[in-house]
């Protein structure tokens, strides 16, 4: 599966995905760096807000 989005794109996470982590409830993020896939066959992201770094899967983010 290949990356769906690109460096300096803007994300937000998911609805699924902010219910159980509270603390990126809103927050916008910027795709900082492309990662390998997850064992699940799934490209990974690291993002980047105000409130700090995280990496991510695909499946956790949508377009902001």
């Amino acid at each position: 599966m290949s990356h769906q989005f690109k460096l300096g794109q803007r994300v937000r996470q998911s609805r699924a995905s902010e219910a159980s982590d509270r603390n990126a409830r809103g927050d916008t993020y910027e795709v900082i760096r492309l990662m390998p896939e997850d064992r699940g066959g799934n490209p990974c992201y690291r993002i980047k807000s105000a409130s700090g770094e995280r990496a991510v899967s695909q499946a956790e983010l949508v377009l902001a």
